[in-house]
């Protein structure tokens, strides 16, 4: 049976379009981005069961679906991996090089991705110290987070 598709060119259609859009955080990421903007802390959510802790935090626990409480985590943590954007897209912030980080903060048991900044592309490393700066003007977003930057 001859394909639908013989002969057929794909075709690629390149736009810039721009779609705003806004969603209700819900309970637990409203505490999340409201105590980094008001107290600048970043806190976790502890399953009641596994003890585990959630960065960013779940609402229920994902291994074991118990109830879970608030608990502050440190602002520094260790590197797990990291990626480094070097082409200016239309959704990064900033120019190239964005350096991205999976984060593991100290006290969570979870990882969060985030930018990492005044560090070099080519000195950043699995297991770097990194600590939090936090943004001069927040607004209730994970930007109020600015980056995490090397602990000398």
């Amino acid at each position: 049976m001859a394909d639908i598709f013989d002969g057929i060119e794909p075709m690629v259609y390149k736009s810039k379009i721009r779609v705003p859009y806004s969603w209700w955080a819900g309970d637990t990421a409203s505490v999340f981005l409201t105590s980094l903007r008001d107290r600048k802390v970043i806190q976790g959510k502890k399953c009641a069961q596994c003890n585990k802790v959630y960065v960013p935090p779940r609402k229920a626990c994902p291994a074991c679906f118990k109830e879970t409480e608030w608990v502050a985590v440190s602002d520094t943590g260790t590197v797990l991996s990291y990626t480094v954007v070097r082409k200016k897209l239309a959704a990064l912030p900033k120019d190239p090089p964005v350096i991205y980080g999976l984060i593991k903060l100290d006290g969570a048991d979870t990882a969060m991705l985030h930018f990492l900044g005044d560090v070099v592309p080519e000195k950043l490393a699995v297991g770097m110290r990194v600590k939090a700066k936090f943004s001069e003007q927040r607004s209730a977003t994970i930007r109020d987070i600015e980056y995490f930057a090397p602990i000398p």
